[in-house]
């Protein structure tokens, strides 16, 4: 009789040089090429409502100290291969005092002089154009329960028996041409509905959440939890450019099937990079 043959033992040093060097790769592509990032809160609705995923492209404006993944590294100045965003883009930014990310919409540029009178954002002394666009019915879940106290006042039931937050939509067009949409509740004194007017230093941008009340960006300051004024431009980690897609906050980590039934129709593909229209005048 032939003796069988033994049993190769496991590597198991080759397999945990295998396992190491996929989760650098991972992280490797995720510093330097893309990364999933997950949207936390209201700030940026109705572009973005809280449990979106999306693909942030970490290359489009070069790269700094705040592109790796985890926000490790000291403040280093400049940026290789660094590129300004354009007005109107969406990002995702390390705030001065904090190892999270933001994530916002570029108001304006080095140069720029940005004030908000009464609600009204002006750039370089001229209001931005901006057209009311009636009310979004946004459907109220887990993830956006419209409890805060300015939308407690807008939830609805709707035709169909459901409750929706009923969002009041401002149509911003910035003067490359960019448009885009914001929610806006009124004039709320003593907030960043009256700042500045500021003028954005060499190498900063000026950035702010879509949901004009319930963002801390660059109107605000650290101690609120915003940005305090223009943020400099290596705090920039990338761009953000499609939901990939969304949950509705019923998801049960141990039951695979909430993995399917909590996710919102609709959302997967949505392109992020604003819309351009003619320049605006």
């Amino acid at each position: 009789m032939k003796a069988k043959p033994e049993p190769k033992k496991t590597d198991w040093w080759a397999e945990l040089k295998g396992i190491v060097w996929l989760v650098l790769g991972v992280l490797a592509v995720w510093s330097f090429i893309a990364k999933p990032f997950y949207i936390p809160s209201e700030s940026m609705m109705p572009t973005l409502i809280k449990g979106d995923r999306l693909i942030v492209t970490k290359y489009p404006y070069g790269w700094s100290y705040v592109s790796p993944s985890f926000h490790v590294l000291p403040f280093m100045k400049g940026r290789i291969f660094g590129r300004m965003p354009v007005r109107g883009d969406v990002v995702i930014l390390k705030p001065p005092t904090e190892n999270s990310d933001y994530i916002k919409r570029v108001i304006g540029l080095p140069g720029d002089t940005i004030e908000v009178n009464r609600g009204i954002l002006s750039l370089n002394g001229t209001p931005v154009k901006r057209v009311d666009m009636g009310v979004k019915m946004l459907p109220i879940d887990a993830n956006v329960p419209c409890n805060s106290p300015l939308e407690s006042e807008a939830r609805k039931t709707g035709p169909d028996g459901k409750d929706y937050c009923e969002l009041p939509i401002f149509r911003e067009t910035l003067p490359n041409g960019v448009t885009y949409d914001t929610v806006d509740f009124g004039y709320q004194p003593g907030t960043g509905d009256d700042y500045g007017p500021v003028t954005v230093p060499k190498d900063h941008v000026f950035v702010m959440g879509d949901n004009r009340d319930e963002s801390a960006d660059s109107r605000y300051e650290t101690w609120q939890l915003g940005l305090g004024g223009p943020i400099a431009w290596e705090n920039l980690g990338g761009r953000a450019d499609f939901i990939t897609f969304s949950y509705d906050g019923t998801t049960q980590i141990w039951n695979p099937l909430t993995w399917f039934s909590a996710l919102r129709g609709g959302r997967a593909g949505i392109n992020l990079h604003p819309t351009k229209t003619a320049a605006a005048k």
